[in-house]
């Protein structure tokens, strides 16, 4: 399980914060926290793997409660096992964004969103966290990966396939976190099958999916696809 720090100075924006969390599969609320002082007490007492911080608090800001826990964790010698953070708050100015940013935070969610948007945005750091777990040493493609970063060739779209039905394949990929077949996905999108699998290898090429194979009783395996990023 993911355990999560939820810190927001509202108790029920807190509350909705963590009801979304225990809605995702694979992810608990370890605590929760309504100032900088409690989440700097909660985080050094659980030690949560991700921290879901406001930037408004009554006695200081969400940024300057994760640079004072990367301190903690530097001086307690914790090496790599550190607490992620994903930034949930109505700060919009770009400053802010930059300093939440080079902090260590890996991503920044403004409210309001909705709970899709924070349902993805966990289940990309459980995935940042598993891919750096498994790795002893990181290839470029691995990197990328984790950083949502594809080189330039991979955002050009092969002739015959049009931007505007990638981003409606890509849009129901993320919308199936748990995977689908080809079959689904057409169906979701109101596209033929070919076209949808033509599309879904597409972006398992490019290494925005990844298939796995679903062995029935007789005939092919299924091939299934997930999103990557």
């Amino acid at each position: 399980m993911t355990r999560v720090l939820v810190v927001d100075d509202d108790f029920m924006v807190a509350k909705v914060h963590s009801r979304y969390v225990s809605a995702v599969d694979g992810f608990t609320v370890a605590g929760v926290a309504h100032s900088g002082a409690d989440a700097l007490r909660a985080a050094r007492e659980l030690r949560p793997d991700l921290l879901l911080l406001d930037v408004y608090l009554p006695d200081m800001d969400g940024i300057d409660v994760l640079r004072a826990v990367r301190a903690e964790e530097e001086r307690a010698g914790r090496g790599g096992a550190h607490a992620d953070a994903l930034f949930i708050t109505a700060a919009r100015d770009a400053e802010t964004v930059r300093s939440a940013l080079r902090a260590g935070a890996l991503h920044y969610l403004i409210k309001p969103f909705s709970q899709a948007a924070l349902r993805e945005q966990l289940l990309h750091a459980a995935s940042v966290r598993s891919r750096l777990a498994g790795l002893a040493e990181a290839r470029q493609e691995d990197v990328d990966r984790i950083f949502g970063t594809r080189p330039r060739a991979s955002r050009e779209l092969p002739k015959g396939l049009a931007a505007h039905t990638a981003d409606l394949v890509e849009r129901i990929l993320r919308e199936h976190p748990e995977g689908l077949s080809a079959t689904e996905c057409a169906e979701a999108g109101s596209l033929s099958r070919v076209s949808a699998r033509r599309y879904l290898e597409y972006f398992a090429e490019t290494g925005r999916a990844e298939v796995t194979l679903r062995y029935g009783g007789t005939g092919r395996p299924e091939r299934r696809y997930r999103h990557v990023g």
